[in-house]
This record gives C-alpha cells, structure tokens and sequence, in this order.
C-alpha cells in the first residue's frame, strides 16, 4: 500500500518548482514504490491537487483561469468516434452490419425509438436499442452540449477542473462533446450513470477520451444514485459536490423528473451549474420548461433554491410564466456520418419513398441552465416605468407598447414576414415578434441570437385569433434595441 499522503506533500512541493515526475517522487516514498504505482496514484489524487498529465506522463498544475468559449462550431461527429460505432456494429454483426437481417433489425429499433419519442412511450434499452440510438442520436447529442456549454463559458464559469454527473448518459453524446469541448489542459472528474445496456456502447466511446478525463460509469438509476428509492442510501460518489450537473435528453424518460432535478441540484456545488437539454419536438421541449418551471425558486416556494440562468430568463423577477413554453435553438446541421449513411442506403425503398429516413444530422434543441448562486446569464430586468407585462398583454390589444424580452427562437416564418417567439417571464400566452418591415431602427430583432434580450419600443400589440397568441407587430415606427447579446 503506497503512502498516498506522502505521494500528495511532494506533488504539492514540486508543483512549483518543476514538472512533477513519478520516478523522482518514487524516490522520496517510504519503500521506493514502482513509478507506475506513484503515477496511477497522482492520476487518482490528480483532481483534488489540481494537476493534469502531460503526453510524456509529467504532471503540471492546472491553469487558474476559467475555460475560454472555443468557438465551438462542430461540422461533422469526429472520425475516432464514428469509427468507434463503426467498430461495435461490426463486431456485434460483422462487416456487412447495415445489410440483412442485421441492417433490417437495427432500422426497425430506429424507427420504434422514433415513434416512442413522438407519443411518449417508455422507452427500454437493450443492446441493439443502443445501438440503433448510436446510430441516430449520438453526432446531434454530442454538437448540443458545447453550444449550450456556451452560454456557461461567455461568463467564465467553467473552470479548468470540473466534477461532472452525466445522468442518464446514454451512449456518450454529451460525454464526448463535452470532451472535446474542454481545452486540453482541463482536468475533469466524470460520473456517468446509466442503468441500461447503452453502458456497453457508452464504455467503448469513453475508451476515445484522453487521459484528463477520467471517467466512471455507475450502472444505477439516477433514482438510485441519488438516494431517491426507498431504503435506499445515495451512492457515495455524491458524497463531494459536482460542479456540472447534465441531462441529455433524459428528463422525458423519468418517471418523476422534478425529484430526480431536485435530488440532482442538491448534489450540486453553491457555484455549480445544472444544464439540462431536450430535442425541439413539442412534448421533450415544453416538458423540459415545465420541469424548469417546478424547480425554480417562486415567491411562494421558499423551499426552492434555483434560479433559472438561462435562456429563459424572468425578467420581472416578481413574476412566473404559465405559457406552454415550446422554445429551441438552431445549430448548423453536421455532416452525415458514415453509419447513418450505409444504413439509410441500403434500405429497401418503394418509388415513391424518399431517402433520409435514417439520417439525423439536424442540431436543434431546448435546454435549461440552473444555478443555485443566483447568477444570471446577464443581469438585466424590466422596469414597470417603462415596459409592459406580456401577462397583461389582453389590455394593450391594438395599443403600442413597450417591452423588454427574451428572443426565444431564430426565424420562424415560412419566407414571409419574419416571427420571433420571446418571452418576458411573466407571459401566460405565447407572444411572437412579427416584423412586417425591418429598419435601420428595428435590424436588431433578426440580428439577436437565441437567448438575448431585446428592448421592443412602440411595438403593435394583436390577438392571432388562429393560433391563440398575441403578435407584436413591429414595422417602420418600431424600435428594437439588442440590451443584452
């Protein structure tokens, strides 16, 4: 048994003075222990001592400066994973995977895992389940996580070691992201839990990970993790706090979402962040802001101890919005990775059927931040000398207002006049920016990225009688200003 408090004094000497070697720490050890146990041993202490590993197995400290945005922008799912899905599908079928009764199999898994998303369905995985969700999910899953981690990042508020809790890690989407998000330099203590058979497809991508980030897989429940079942104890993982609580994709598939959330922000650190992301369709996206909205602090609900970071921001702080909440983000679409592609090709179609059934490569997603701190992602609110509530939006129909809101969405038009969902926190109806004639003065609305806020001056306020929302007209006597980008 080697000495790990002697192991920890000498890396916390050498750390300012030179890189630290294992062989030379070795030589200081009671019983000189083998290099490789002192180096497994400073892999195992490295997160508390804040040191990474570098190529040639030295360890140096770790940058106190928070992680930097990267730009991230990803074009298509890199090759090491794609030739790792590649690499299970073969060995689970052989080389001919996407033909016979093998690709046959695998399409009809896709398109059941489709249909349960659309209608709701228990969803159960078994190992071909998880690796038609591979094959589907996985490029979209793993471009999500950096363009949300961004709105973390722009602020700072990332640092360079993290402890992560992936719930319901599926077969790695946000893991991998995640990875490749963070610079080379971060140090990441990773939890994943996962109580289906995904664990097997989930371990041979995590096997592309570098040696920072280190990773364990706790096949649980996320109930059962967090000592959510009865007589159950919280595993001892949760034990220290995680700096970053994950959901991909899974809050739909809980039996009792808002405990699990509750259970999730408990284990969270005072400065952690809880990022949770759902598909665009309807049901997973308004599901996510109703979990959202059950976990976020209210004036009536002093129990609660979250506050929404972004993108839904409440900028009357008195307020909570009762809308049905449907908002999503749009990313550039990925290139069609090859697993897709063969299997999508070598599907038997009839004349009239069209390819691309088995292509997903389309990166459009709702996602909540929460943090337990109080910080926002900008710190702005509404003022009643200035603005009106959306929620009192029924008694300025045909009035010119003002408003201070969030744009909720890019474009959603069909190539007429461009429409804008937002929100203010306090709405009880959907509310939509339609404008009918842009200007130097209002360029700003089209210009605002997902998640800004923006300042609406004169804005026409009307009932859309057909979709039951209101829609603020803003044309050559609206101002629209970016407040906040």
């Amino acid at each position: 048994m080697i000495d790990r408090t002697a192991v920890r004094n000498n890396a916390n000497y050498l750390r300012n003075v030179r890189p630290i070697d294992p062989e030379e720490i070795a030589e200081y050890i009671e019983g000189t222990p083998h290099p490789a146990v002192v180096r497994e041993t400073l892999r195992e202490e490295a997160f508390d001592l804040r040191l990474r590993e570098r190529e040639d197995g030295a360890f140096v400290p770790v940058e106190e400066s928070p992680v930097d945005p990267p730009g991230w922008a990803p074009e298509a799912l890199p090759e090491a994973y794609a030739f790792a899905v590649e690499d299970l599908l073969v060995r689970e079928y052989g080389a001919n995977w996407h033909r016979g009764e093998s690709g046959d199999e695998l399409r009809e898994r896709v398109r059941r895992l489709k249909t349960d998303y659309l209608y709701e369905n228990e969803v159960e995985y078994d190992r071909v389940a998880a690796l038609g969700y591979a094959i589907y999910h996985l490029p979209a899953y793993y471009a999500t996580v950096g363009y949300v981690l961004d709105d973390l990042t722009e602020n700072g508020l990332l640092d360079r070691t993290l402890r992560v809790l992936d719930v319901g890690a599926g077969v790695g989407g946000p893991a991998l992201g995640l990875h490749d998000y963070l610079p080379d330099d971060a140090v990441v203590d990773y939890h994943a839990v996962e109580p289906s058979a995904a664990t097997d497809v989930l371990d041979r991508l995590l096997e592309e990970t570098g040696r920072n980030f280190r990773t364990t897989v706790h096949e649980a429940t996320a109930e059962a993790f967090l000592g959510l079942d009865e007589g159950e104890e919280a595993d001892p993982a949760t034990d220290d706090p995680f700096d970053l609580v994950l959901f991909g994709n899974v809050l739909s598939e809980l039996a009792d979402p808002v405990a699990v959330a509750d259970a999730a922000l408990d284990a969270l650190a005072p400065d952690g962040s809880l990022v949770a992301f759902a598909p665009a369709d309807r049901n997973t996206a308004i599901g996510l802001r109703r979990v959202e909205r059950e976990v976020v602090a209210s004036g009536g609900d002093p129990g609660r101890d979250a506050e929404i970071y972004s993108p839904a921001l409440r900028l009357w702080p008195d307020a909570i919005p009762s809308d049905p909440g449907w908002s999503f983000d749009v990313a550039a679409d990925l290139a069609v990775p090859p697993f897709q592609r063969r299997l999508d090709e070598a599907t038997a179609r009839g004349e009239t059927d069209e390819p691309g059934e088995f292509v997903n490569v389309d990166v459009q997603f709702a996602y909540s931040i929460l943090r337990r701190d109080g910080t926002r992602r900008v710190d702005v609110e509404a003022s009643a000398e200035r603005c009106a509530r959306m929620a009192e939006s029924e008694r300025h129909v045909t009035d010119r207002v003002n408003l201070l809101a969030v744009k909720l969405s890019h474009d959603l038009s069909e190539g007429d006049n461009a429409l804008y969902r937002v929100g203010d926190g306090s709405q009880a109806t959907d509310h939509y920016l339609v404008c009918t004639r842009e200007t130097a003065l209002n360029r700003d609305l089209r210009e605002a990225g997902y998640g800004s806020v923006v300042f609406v001056e004169n804005g026409l306020v009307l009932w859309n009688e057909d979709e039951g929302a209101y829609n603020v007209v803003v044309d050559d006597e609206t101002v629209v200003d970016l407040v906040a980008p």
